[in-house]
């Protein structure tokens, strides 16, 4: 669940979440660099308290939803980074081109390491769909060459690529093959709980695969041991 640290209930709300077995996820904030980096801790801890430890809070997707970087206001993205850096959160990033910069994408990975990331979509209802209009809950949102920005201004409300996308896009982007797959496949399903049945290729879980071709486009997917057509 994503919250904002600033706002007044943030440490309850983190309580609230951690002892319920939900990942409390930073995000869409105005807060400081240290009131960041103070309630990354404060989650961190809670979640060490009732979990195995391996368990670490999130920042959803990372730069969007947030103030920039500036050198006299580094703002949340660098607590953040810093977090990640040490292996105290996992930062999501959209690497669709539009929510990020390719070379954003592939000095968060030199900066934070693939372990540390999560490559998500962020996608609304028209992913994969033609241009137009659709609905992101109550609001409009407007499609134009992929880009879903929100009724007649030029803010971005959402993504519309799919994750073969973002994953491809890393790649180009200059993360190496076998980095863009763990942030795309193993570290989604550790910080999820997941690891015992999706995420990996191995005896006892889910025979799940996607094959690529030299491309890196989708050319066939396996679905619970099932070949799909």
């Amino acid at each position: 669940m994503t919250y904002a640290p600033e706002l007044e209930g943030a440490t309850t709300l983190v309580d609230y979440l951690t002892s319920h077995g939900v990942v409390p996820s930073i995000g869409h904030t105005d807060a400081d660099a240290f009131t960041t980096q103070a309630s990354l801790a404060y989650a961190l801890r809670r979640m060490s308290a009732v979990s195995d430890g391996a368990a670490v809070p999130t920042v959803t997707h990372l730069f969007n939803g947030m103030p920039t970087i500036h050198h006299r206001s580094p703002g949340p993205a660098m607590a953040c980074l810093r977090a990640a850096a040490k292996g105290e959160a996992v930062i999501e990033l959209i690497a669709d081109t539009l929510h990020l910069d390719p070379y954003t994408v592939g000095s968060i990975f030199e900066l934070v390491g693939a372990n540390n990331i999560m490559l998500v979509t962020d996608s609304m209802a028209a992913a994969g769909l033609d241009d137009g209009t659709y609905q992101l809950g109550p609001a409009t949102v407007h499609v134009n060459d992929a880009a879903a920005t929100l009724g007649s201004s030029s803010a971005i409300a959402g993504g519309t690529a799919f994750m073969r996308d973002i994953f491809r896009n890393t790649v180009q982007a200059g993360v190496p093959f076998d980095q863009a797959i763990r942030s795309a496949t193993v570290v989604p399903a550790r910080t999820h709980g997941l690891s015992d049945q999706v995420g990996s290729l191995a005896v006892g879980l889910n025979a799940d695969a996607v094959v690529l071709d030299k491309d890196l486009h989708v050319a066939e997917v396996l679905r619970r041991g099932t070949w799909l057509a």
